[in-house]
Parts: structure tokens; C-alpha cells; sequence
């Protein structure tokens, strides 16, 4: 059964990570799915594992149809483009994955506020809030052609606690407000706006930092909390197959629950709860 046969799916920071896997879930339940990101085969962002060129390849190694082109989402033309090229090739937009977040480059240091250099503001809201911002400005009026539709900000999010970073939790906090202030002006085209906020994740670049891999996470102490990025894209996936999904319009949703609600498991068989701080 592919419950989303026919839809068309943009996720953004599709390379690596969150992105890769949400974008590998939406083409294993049919849609046919764009991923952007700057990685591309031969020029991999600071020569980090994955491309959207492998994403691509993948989805369309099990059966989907995976469409890369590199952007920029910095760059508003190259975002405008991307849209475009839908609309020229598909005609409409039924999913949107807000998933770019460029604080990967400079990292998240856990220093105080007046410590940390102003590049953080660049990493985080210029290349992750507003490279957000600008996908919907651009993509807003194609998906209010459909009859529904659906855009999905991934952040991070506690119930209020603070995330440990002032840069960090002032963009995390920012993808949920802007989550829910779409969710009211798009209510009347019946377009669902939610943000999705996974736990601590075993992205390649975790993976890395931590000197393990996929077949030996358990050994470390550290990853014992965390959970595989197809989580998350199992989460989007049930939600983007939900026909009762307006109902949860402007909320922020753990993965943990959305798999308890929808009965899925990470890719280990696991129910990982929600992450708590």
C-alpha cells in the first residue's frame, strides 16, 4: 500500500541527517519527492558523508521517485527556482519539509550568550529560519492550488524548557511560532502547518563526532537516548497520511508520540519515547 501515491514532496536539507530519511520514508510510501540541499556528488558540503544526488538514488533504488537539485536556500533565486521547477514538471505541490538548518557548519557551542560570536545568528536564522521562511514564501502559493496541503518545520522543542543555547533555542522556538502563525493565515485554504521536534537523533554527523557508526552505537554510553533519523520521517510520513491531519494544525509534536499514535517504531523495532531535557 503507498498512501502517498500521487502526491509531490519538496523536503529541503535532504543530503544527510533528518532530511535524507524523511525524504526516503515519503518516496517508500509513493510520493514522488524533491530533495534540496548544497551537497551534491563531487562537492559534498566540508566533505561530509551524503549528497542529494545519493538521496535520490536511494529512493529510487526501492521502488520511489527521487528528484534532486542543489540549492542554496540562502540564496532566495535558487529557492524561487526550485518551485518553479515543480510547478513546470508536476504542476502542483502537495508536501513541504522544512528541514534546512545551516548551524551544522559553525556547531553549537554550549557557551553563554556573550561568549559566543555573532556567526552563530548567520548559521542558525539566515541559513536556518529564514532559508525556511523563504521556502514557504515561494511554495505558499503553489500548494494553495490544492485543495489540501501540508508544510512540516522540523525544530526542536520541550515544553518551554531551554534547549541549553541561546542561538539554538531562540531558532528552535522561532520554527514553532512560525508554525503555528502559518497554521492561522493558511487555515481557510486547508492547509495543515505543523513543526515536528524528533530527539537526539544518530545522524551521520553525531555518528561522527562520537567515533561510531551504525553497528556500534550501543556500545557508547553517550547514544543510548537516541533514535535513528527515519524516525522522524516514519512520523511525517503517517502524518502527511493522516485525512484527519487538520485537526492538529499549529501544534509541535513529538516523534515519540506521533509513534505511539500511529503505532510505528524506529528502525530497530523500538518505541523510543519522547525525548525529555
Amino acid at each position: 500500500m503507498k498512501p502517498l501515491k500521487g502526491k509531490i514532496a519538496l523536503v529541503t536539507g535532504g543530503s544527510r541527517g533528518a532530511g535524507r530519511c524523511i525524504a526516503l520514508e515519503l518516496g517508500k510510501a509513493g510520493a514522488t519527492v524533491y530533495i534540496t540541499g548544497r551537497s551534491v556528488i563531487g562537492n559534498a558540503t566540508n566533505q561530509w558523508p551524503g549528497t542529494i544526488d545519493d538521496t535520490a538514488s536511494q529512493i529510487n533504488a526501492s521502488g520511489g521517485k527521487g528528484i534532486a537539485i542543489r540549492c542554496d536556500h540562502t540564496n532566495d533565486a535558487e529557492t524561487e527556482a526550485v518551485i518553479s521547477s515543480i510547478r513546470k514538471e508536476q504542476g502542483k505541490l502537495d508536501l513541504v519539509i522544512n528541514n534546512v538548518w545551516g548551524a551544522h557548519d559553525l556547531g553549537v557551542e554550549a557557551k553563554p550568550f556573550w561568549e559566543l560570536p555573532l556567526k552563530n545568528w548567520d548559521t542558525m536564522f539566515t541559513a536556518g529560519v529564514r532559508a525556511q521562511l523563504a521556502t514557504n514564501h515561494f511554495a505558499i502559493p503553489l500548494l494553495r492550488e490544492n485543495k489540501a496541503a501540508l508544510i512540516v518545520h522540523t525544530t526542536f522543542w520541550d515544553h518551554n524548557k531551554y534547549a541549553g543555547q541561546f542561538y539554538y533555542d531562540l531558532a528552535k522556538n522561532a520554527l514553532v511560532r512560525m508554525a503555528y502563525g502559518l497554521s492561522l493565515e493558511l487555515k481557510q485554504d486547508n492547509i495543515t502547518v505543523l513543526a515536528v521536534s524528533p530527539g537526539f537523533m544518530r545522524t551521520e554527523l553525531v555518528l561522527k563526532h562520537h567515533g561510531s557508526d551504525e553497528e556500534h552505537w550501543e556500545e557508547s554510553e553517550d547514544l543510548r537516548r537516541t533514535e535513528s533519523p527515519f524516525y522522524i520521517g516514519r512520523g511525517i510520513t503517517a502524518l502527511a497520511s493522516d485525512p484527519n491531519i487538520m485537526e492538529k494544525s499549529g501544534q509541535v509534536l513529538k516523534v515519540g508520540d506521533l509513534a505511539k499514535e500511529y503505532q510505528f517504531t524506529d528502525i530497530d523495532g523500538r518505541y523510543v519515547p519522547p525525548f525529555t531535557m
